[in-house]
This record gives structure tokens, sequence and C-alpha cells, in this order.
């Protein structure tokens, strides 16, 4: 420990180690349940890449292994601490360097939190569409480690798509750059891609070159009453083979809507099964907002609300982004699934994890982006009683089986981490669990960035 802090601060400023267990306890782990997390040697909050290089040479040189993190909203553990690691905090890394209206690209560093880059790139008539539902909190180079989504990825897709060239310091402290600013570019292996989503296992964003869309117009929401979750994906489906674009196509159940409205009194419907907000950002939103409301009510929606203004729109969009956080008050504790189906398949997804939960006894309550297949299961139990725990596991493992049953994927946005190891290798297979290794040894020979993780 004393030849560790001996050289980091040879090129760390005292402000930038945090050593008091109080204070370190702090950075141990994120907001995933059932996942171990050991205590750090340090916490390092460096302000340069070239503080980020120093750390990582000092970890290569003593064998350290190096757990980066952002703002810990991530509900995987994949920003969770190993025993005596350096914890490498990017947070005051939060500078946005450059917004090119031009180009339509902004170069941020890693700790710049996602909704401080969207209200700064709106000044320029630009918009960031990846909007996890953490925005007001979490970081884009947290976005970046777990390929994160939010509620507009129907329309305007994930972060990845948005990921133009990084930055990275490697685990021997070599910087990379990947990528382009440009629009177009096609130079050798995709490096950018392969290290979004990699929950920091293959080096350390320290920057990165985003691409940006021009403002959309304000959209408008409707909501639609449904009186089973089935009829509401089948209105799903029937918005997308009809060829119409929502920006959003949000699903919440009956268990979801009364949490919510318990936390918030938001006035939500407490007897319809499921809830369905769909909204348009186009330049005429009230027409496919009517098209989209015969739809449902063919589909039989018991009753279609269209929103008469932006501001009731975004009332609506409020309620779906207090949804896990409302189901984190139902019980003491919370697992949340993050299983991805095609969406022909979302009906039988909500039937089967709705089974689950009553097999098991315990409230499951579901909100989803709907329009993608992506849902997010929500196991509430009491965490001081172990039958309970011990049911909540193996009802999140019964879910995420569901969902590779019906050809979907045990991680839609929140990566793999801890929590998702074992069914990563289910997923993949052994031969691409072969590679991908072969991968993560290319970069991390030492195995030091983010041990434990993914595999």
């Amino acid at each position: 420990m004393d030849q560790l802090m001996d050289l980091l601060r040879d090129g760390l400023p005292d402000e930038a180690l945090l050593t008091d267990p109080d204070v370190t306890a702090a950075y141990r782990n994120d907001m995933a349940s059932f996942c171990d997390a050991g205590v750090p040697a340090v916490v390092v909050l460096p302000r340069s890449v070239e503080q980020v290089q120093h750390v990582m040479r000092t970890a290569t040189a003593l064998r350290v292994p190096v757990v980066p993190q952002g703002a810990r909203t991530g509900l995987s553990g994949a920003a969770n601490a190993s025993e005596g690691c350096i914890v490498l905090s990017l947070v005051k890394m939060d500078r946005i360097l450059e917004i090119n209206p031009v180009d339509r690209t902004a170069v941020v560093e890693p700790g710049v939190v996602n909704a401080a880059l969207s209200r700064a790139v709106a000044e320029h008539g630009l918009y960031y569409p990846p909007d996890p539902s953490s925005w007001e909190q979490c970081t884009i180079g947290g976005n970046i480690g777990t390929a994160s989504g939010g509620l507009c990825c129907v329309k305007y897709g994930v972060t990845a798509e948005y990921v133009l060239g990084l930055e990275v310091v490697l685990a021997d402290g070599r910087l990379l750059t990947t990528g382009r600013r440009t629009a177009k570019g096609v130079a050798g292996y995709d490096l950018t891609r392969l290290f979004v989503g990699s929950e920091g296992s293959l080096g350390i964003v320290v920057r990165a070159v985003l691409a940006l869309k021009p403002t959309p117009p304000p959209q408008l929401a409707l909501a639609a009453e449904f009186p089973s979750t089935a009829a509401a994906c089948d209105a799903v489906c029937r918005i997308m083979a009809e060829g119409h674009g929502p920006s959003l196509l949000e699903l919440m159940d009956r268990t979801t809507l009364r949490a919510v409205n318990a936390m918030a009194d938001m006035g939500l419907p407490e007897t319809t099964e499921a809830l369905l907000l769909a909204a348009f950002d186009t330049p005429d939103p009230s027409s496919e907002l009517a098209a989209v409301g015969k739809i449902c009510e063919e589909a039989g929606a018991t009753e279609v609300v269209p929103a008469d203004d932006t501001a009731e729109s975004e009332l609506l969009l409020q309620a779906r982004r207090l949804a896990l956080t409302a189901l984190e008050q139902v019980g003491t504790a919370t697992m949340i699934d993050d299983v991805c189906v095609p969406r022909s398949r979302l009906a039988e997804m909500l039937e089967g994890t709705a089974a689950i939960g009553d097999r098991y006894g315990l409230t499951v309550g579901v909100c989803a982006h709907a329009g993608d297949g992506n849902t997010h299961p929500v196991v509430c139990f009491d965490a001081a009683d172990p039958d309970a725990s011990r049911r909540a596991r193996e009802s999140f493992d019964a879910i995420m089986a569901l969902g590779l049953e019906l050809g979907g994927t045990i991680t839609g946005e929140h990566g793999v981490g801890v929590l998702k190891k074992e069914w990563l290798a289910r997923e993949i297979g052994p031969v691409g669990l072969e590679l991908q290794r072969g991968i993560k040894n290319t970069f991390d020979p030492l195995g030091l960035l983010n041990p434990g993780k993914l595999f």
C-alpha cells in the first residue's frame, strides 16, 4: 500500500487521492443487487488524460487491478470494486471540449453528465438522443461503458450509434485513438464499437467524439389504457408493422402504475392492466397520434388520451422516467432485469414474466421500451428475508432464461457486469466466449482492467 501511494503521488495531487475507508466505502458498488464488491485500496479522481496514464502505468508496474467508474448508476455491478483495487473515478473529467454545429459533433470527457451535454448542444440547435432514465446523473463515460439506451431508442438508437471516435488509455498507459470525426469512415477494424459496451475491461475512455442531430420538433404523446398486456403488445406490433416511426413507445403494467402513483401522486389509471405511451416528434405529430390512437382502439384499448401540448406530454414521460425509482419503494430491495426480445415476442415475454412472479410468490412490475422489445421486469422483495432473497434471485434467472427461449438477449442496455456474466456465457456459447476472452487478453494481458466482469 505504501509503495502504491508513493508512486501514485508522483503524478497526482493529494486531492485526487482518497484513502479514508469511510469515504472510499461509497465507491464500492453501483446500484445492482446481489453483486459482490471488494474494498478498494484507494480511489483516484483524475482531471487529465496524463493523470489517467500515470495511474495505469503505476497499476501495471505493481500489478494492481483498476476499476473505472462514472456516476455508479449502473444496474449490473459493472462498476463494483475489486478487493484491493484502484477505483478510477472519472467524474472530475467533466468538460465539454467542443461543439461543432457544422460537423454535428461534440467532443467530451467521460465525466460529462448526459443531461448536461443535452442542454449544452440544444443551445446550438442540436440534439444528443441517447437518454437513459438516469440521464440527470449518469455520465457519458458510463453510457459508453455499458452501451446504454433510453426512452428514445425506438427511433434514434442506442449510445453505440452516436460514438464516432474515442481516446482510450490502455492497461499499460499508452493512449489509443480510434474512429473518426468525419460523417463516414471505414478504415480498418471498428475498434470504437469494440470499446462501447466493454464495461472498462479493455481500456479507460478519456475522450469521446459524439454524433449529434438537429433538434427535432417538440414531441406530442398519447396514453392508451388496455385491459391486458397482451392487447398493449398487439398494439405495439401493429404500430411498427404499419410503418409508424414513434420517438417513444413505452409500456407500464398495473404494478408499475400503482407504484408511480404511490410515490408521486400523478393520477395514473390504476385499474388498467397496461398503459402504453406513444410520442412523435415529426412536423405534424397530431396526425401521427390520431393514427396510432386508432390502432390502439382496434387492438382493444379502453381509452386513448392524446396530450394537448408539450407540457402534458412531458408529464406523461416523467411518469415513465419515475417507474424504476417507484418500484424500488415497493419492497426493501429490487432486482432490475433487462431482457430484450423481438417485438413479435413481447406479449409472450410479459405474460411469461407475470407467471414467473406468481410462481415465486413475488411482486414483479414491468416497464418496457416496448418499441424495442426491451423489457425491465423489476423483482421487488424483502432483503431481510433469506427465502425471499433466494426466490428473487431464482425468478430473476428464470426471466433471463425466458428471454433467451424467445430469441432475445439477457441485456438490452444495462450491460453484463457481475450480475449476468454466467448468462453471457450461455448466450454467446463456448466459441464466442473463447474469442471474447482472447480480445480481452490482447488489450489487457495482465488482467488488470475491471477483473471479474463480463466473464
